[in-house]
């Protein structure tokens, strides 16, 4: 196990670099992201075993996320809690390269797409999806799944512009998250299928080639708020969500009824407060699980970080084609019990041995550890 502090700085988000087998970002917020600076972390892993800084960028609020760009080997962007995106440079020390800011609210999830490459996709709390190109100063395409509408950004601020408000309007819009966008994914077979979650417990799965974006729609964990979903990496129409239920559940979209004909194939609207039934259900988490993550080398292995101060690994051994046969398999491989303050980001290493993974949490600890080894 190896170990670096964000001093000063509590981790949110912790991502590998897909061209450097030794190179990680940290995305992190001072004061536990409620108010303060942020900062952007390079670290190197060196051969001896140790994690250095090779840079870092300060910003004027907070970072959420994060994600590596899949057409520069140098480049970052990242999620901040003014509502920005900021793309940043390794030889560029001092200021981010561009800039966005159309999202009204923190932008608490940003993810590249591995298919397409020339775009991503940032989820705000201000209910919407935004598409993305870092050759251009504005988004592509903004989703809504509140509205189930999506429009293309020709004016931003002209699209955004909205009466001030009172305080106490501003004051309820600050405590609702029911629209609140916590994740949004790119399909990693697909450069067009996006699956993103909120703070009603919806699971919304998303087309952006066609006229109608929004493909399905489902409650995913029992009304309670879904903090992050994710695809499986060797099965397109399998996806993991975790949330405040203590919970992660795979899904298989296929058993999952169209939003257009609800209960054709159901006897629950996948809109019902219960929602439809998971593929597989794991239960283990003391409290809400903030993330999980599908493996890119076993299509059966992910990880989930949770509030309850520890980061565990899971096996999925349910099988899709024989889905009204089987019965809950597989269960918890692990427990990463290191940290000491709630557990936010992390992430699976692309390269060598399969199972070495990243964790970062409010303790202001970026871990490297062997999941094979729990």
């Amino acid at each position: 196990m190896l170990s670096f502090r964000t001093k000063g700085y509590n981790g949110y988000g912790i991502q590998y670099s897909p061209y450097f087998d030794n190179k990680l970002a940290v995305a992190t917020a001072a004061n536990y992201g409620l108010v303060g600076n942020g900062r952007l972390f390079i670290l190197d892993i060196e051969a001896s075993g140790q994690i250095r800084e090779q840079v870092s960028w300060e910003t004027q609020d907070g970072l959420f996320d994060l994600a590596w760009s899949e057409i520069h080997e140098n480049q970052c962007v990242v999620a901040s809690g003014d509502g920005s995106i900021k793309l940043f440079d390794m030889m560029v020390s001092r200021f981010p390269i561009m800039q966005w800011k159309e999202h009204r609210r923190e932008v608490f999830s940003i993810n590249w797409n591995l298919v397409d490459k020339t775009n991503f996709v940032t989820g705000s709390w201000d209910g919407t999806i935004k598409i993305w190109s870092s050759q251009r100063p504005e988004s592509m395409l903004t989703l809504n799944p509140g509205t189930t509408d999506f429009t293309t950004q020709a004016a931003p601020v002209a699209a955004t512009a909205k009466a001030p408000l009172s305080h106490q309007q501003q004051h309820q819009q600050a405590s609702n998250t029911q629209h609140c966008i916590y994740s949004a994914q790119f399909s990693p077979h697909s450069p067009s299928m996006l699956v993103s979650c909120n703070g009603s417990s919806e699971v919304h799965i998303w087309d952006i080639r066609t006229p109608h974006p929004l493909q399905l729609q489902f409650i995913s964990h029992h009304g309670m708020e879904t903090l992050s979903v994710d695809w499986n990496k060797y099965k397109s129409t399998v996806i993991a969500s975790a949330g405040t239920d203590k919970s992660v559940r795979i899904w298989d979209l296929r058993m999952v009824s169209k939003i257009d004909q609800p209960s054709a194939h159901s006897p629950m609207p996948s809109t019902h407060i219960r929602g439809p039934t998971p593929l597989n259900e794991f239960i283990g988490h003391e409290f809400a699980v903030r993330k999980v993550q599908w493996s890119p080398h076993d299509a059966k292995e992910l990880i989930s970080t949770s509030y309850d101060m520890t980061a565990r690994v899971w096996r999925d051994e349910s099988e899709e084609r024989a889905r009204f046969l089987n019965t809950k398999l597989g269960g918890m491989k692990g427990v990463f019990g290191q940290h000491r303050e709630f557990v936010i980001g992390c992430d699976y290493s692309l390269w060598g041995e399969p199972g070495w993974c990243a964790t970062t949490g409010w303790d202001e600890m970026v871990y490297v550890w062997d999941s094979k080894r729990l």
